[in-house]
């Protein structure tokens, strides 16, 4: 016979209730851990996409994404020309707002050239781009769906595919034009402001700039030799590819990871607390009955057992709980939620060794009763 099942069964009720709770717990636990990842993904994601070797960007700037980066477009012709360049494609990225279907959609636009590095990386409907203009590839976050038609500026674009985890570190989902539109939305102005600039006898259209060349090498080039020549155009700067990540994670998401990471620490100390208060309780409620098996003769390895057998049960699950639970909902945050394996294994491990500690103290309780308590009113 198992003490610690039969106990569990004699107040059932009481037990799966504060499993629930336990399990809510951790799956406020597990949902904070899923944001920080998503954070740190997401402010990587637009990094990765183009899978390029070398970013040349503005000279004094640390890169299209930490500041802002203004080049001219033939910068990239210059690039493709240097030894060791496998190809070459410029880049621009800017916010805008824009309605549809009646709510105001924030996207991060990126312009890349056709046939180029810079675009998305797999489409997981529709098709990508043709040569055509007035089209865009979306991010399903953006709700928007094959086929739908959406304002950008002064122009209507089709959407004709759509991607999956493309978005900046804000979070904002991504779509992806054809560099000559997206310049286009860039350097237009809204027409009232185009009647003042002509009014004023200037331009109604802003300069033309890229935020970035990205270059892929060929095999066997060396990175480091093609970033310090591009660093010698005084103009210029060049950063590779881990750089440009590293740059990124310690400027842009750096105080938003700290906080987030410093958050998780506190949760999972507060759990541990809760998880240790909640075993050590339990014991403690059953210490006549324990005294009572001692009374009878039962050796100290059944009380041992029935105390940490229950504490095993509780924590495996309030975790069984919580894990189901943020799979469950995790689609429905605003923010991505990107839990590993890993993650859920670690916290496993985590709450594994504070039932022991804390079965250790109901264990230590336990063990010091005075089986004479039994007797006891």
């Amino acid at each position: 016979m198992n003490l610690a099942l039969k106990d569990i069964r004699h107040g059932l009720f009481r037990f799966v209730l504060t499993c629930f709770g336990l399990g809510l717990l951790m799956t406020v636990v597990l949902a904070m851990i899923g944001i920080y990842n998503g954070l740190v993904s997401d402010a990587l994601a637009v990094v990765k996409a183009p899978a390029a070797d070398v970013w040349v960007v503005e000279a004094g700037t640390q890169g299209p994404f930490a500041e802002a980066s203004a080049i001219p477009v033939n910068t990239r012709d210059a690039v493709a020309r240097m030894p060791g360049v496998a190809e070459a494609g410029a880049i621009t990225y800017q916010t805008v707002e824009a309605n549809h279907a009646g709510k105001t959609l924030r996207l991060y636009v990126i312009g890349y050239e056709t046939g180029r590095p810079g675009g998305p990386s797999e489409i997981v409907a529709g098709r990508g781009l043709g040569t055509s203009h007035f089209e865009l590839v979306a991010d399903r976050k953006t709700g928007l769906a094959v086929g739908d038609t959406i304002r950008l500026g002064r122009d209507r674009f089709h959407v004709v595919g759509l991607v999956e985890d493309a978005m900046n570190s804000g979070g904002d989902p991504a779509v992806f034009m054809t560099l000559s539109d997206a310049m286009t939305l860039q350097t237009t102005l809204d027409p009232a402001a185009s009647r003042v600039q002509a009014a004023r006898g200037t331009d109604a259209v802003k300069s033309a700039s890229v935020a970035a060349v990205i270059a892929r090498v060929e095999p066997g080039a060396d990175v480091d030799l093609l970033t310090a020549t591009v660093r010698q155009w005084k103009h210029l700067a060049a950063l590779t590819q881990a750089e440009q990540e590293q740059l990124l994670l310690a400027s842009v998401v750096d105080r938003a990871r700290r906080q987030i990471g410093l958050f998780l620490g506190i949760l999972l100390s507060v759990s541990a607390v809760v998880i240790a208060l909640i075993i050590y309780t339990m014991t403690m409620e059953k210490l006549k009955q324990i005294a009572t098996l001692k009374l009878i003769g039962a050796p100290d390895r059944t009380i041992i057992g029935l105390i940490v057998q229950q504490a095993l049960i509780l924590g495996a699950s309030g975790w069984g709980i919580g894990l189901t639970l943020i799979l469950l909902v995790k689609d429905d945050f605003p923010r991505r939620v990107v839990l590993e394996p890993f993650n859920a294994l670690v916290l496993a491990g985590i709450i594994f060794v504070v039932c022991l500690v804390a079965s250790g103290l109901g264990v230590h309780a336990a063990l010091k009763v005075d089986p004479a308590t039994a007797l006891g009113s």
